[in-house]
């Protein structure tokens, strides 16, 4: 659809989505997950479906942390020039689970949209959470300029965030993660109710002490409010960590 015959949150909600793909793109490249250079060994990766359904946890599909090669390039977006995932699994996952949001960061359901890395038991090691709320009452036309412009900046601050985060081990694994502040209403069109059904409660433990959280960057720019920051086991629960 012509964005120009969009209302306001829906202009808003599909420069989000590009946004949070290349954004997840950048986040999964910062770590060293995948390497960037193309050679003849097969890309492989493992995905599962978890996808999410109920107010606070929700996942979509866990990636495996395999030998894959090739999985980004350099392309310029919003002027300037980011690592895009290329290959075909890793893209599509990426795709899939952040188009999906789209409804329902249309209608404000989205509260935060994070991308978290686990260790072997699933347990999270970090987690780089985008925070949002779009203004559902907002009614004038969109300054699609200024808000690129605003979104830009977080695509900067992650080239530099590298030593804000801390190692992966080598069978660490990655999953994006939404949570919601509610589901669409009852009553709600048979296309959302199917759409809703798509996500289920994701299995990532939660930690048992508060996170030590680490802000990356903030904007508002109405009809959007968004903030990025990295969130990492506190000292605490690192020092009950027998294998630290």
């Amino acid at each position: 659809m012509d964005r120009k015959n969009q209302t306001p949150q829906g202009q808003i909600a599909q420069v989000i989505v590009e946004f949070l793909e290349v954004a997840v793109s950048s986040i999964v490249f910062l770590k060293g997950f995948y390497p960037t250079r193309k050679d003849s060994s097969p890309f492989c990766i493992y995905v599962t479906l978890a996808t999410l359904l109920f107010v606070m946890f929700f996942g979509w599909i866990w990636i495996k942390h395999n030998a894959c090669v090739g999985a980004f390039e350099r392309r310029r977006y919003m002027n300037i020039v980011v690592q895009k995932a290329v290959h075909p699994q890793l893209a599509d996952y990426i795709h899939s689970v952040i188009t999906g949001l789209l409804p329902f960061i249309q209608k404000g359901l989205v509260e935060r949209v994070v991308v978290i890395f686990h260790d072997k038991d699933h347990v999270p090691l970090e987690k780089f959470v985008f925070k949002l709320a779009v203004n559902q009452s907002y009614g004038s036309e969109l300054e699609e300029s200024s808000l690129e412009f605003a979104l830009r900046a977080f695509l900067i601050k992650l080239t530099v965030a590298g030593p804000l985060t801390k190692p992966l081990p080598s069978d660490s694994s990655w999953e994006i993660t939404a949570y919601f502040r509610s589901l669409p209403a009852d009553g709600a069109k048979d296309k959302e109710e199917d759409e809703a059904r798509l996500w289920i409660p994701t299995d990532t433990k939660a930690w048992m002490q508060p996170p030590q959280i680490t802000p990356i960057k903030s904007m508002r720019c109405d009809p959007l409010k968004m903030q990025l920051y990295l969130e990492q086991p506190g000292p605490s629960a690192e020092a009950e960590d027998p294998a630290s």
